[in-house]
């Protein structure tokens, strides 16, 4: 039951029993991004789900375009760089 297909939007379902016997596994998947629902006597009771979102990609495009518009500076940055730890600051 927990191999159901990982592109399937929907949750899967597992039973009460199965999840207590493989909850290690079940969290391992929860982690990649699946989701389940657990169920006691077939009666949905409890979803299991990622804490966090998947991450979304960096709009790199967006981020290129952006920079273009910033004003160049005179010096190198690296050259800023020392001087700001050369001051202490």
């Amino acid at each position: 039951m927990i191999d159901a297909d990982p592109t399937d939007s929907d949750p899967t379902e597992v039973n009460l029993t199965h999840a207590k016997a493989r909850l290690s596994e079940l969290l391992d998947k929860v982690e990649a991004g699946r989701e389940f629902v657990i169920t006691r006597r077939g009666k949905a009771v409890a979803r299991i789900a990622p804490a966090v979102g998947p991450k979304k990609p960096l709009p790199l495009q967006d981020l290129a375009e952006f920079r273009a518009t910033m004003p160049r500076l005179r010096r190198p940055s690296a050259d800023l760089l020392r001087e700001v730890r050369d001051e202490g600051l």
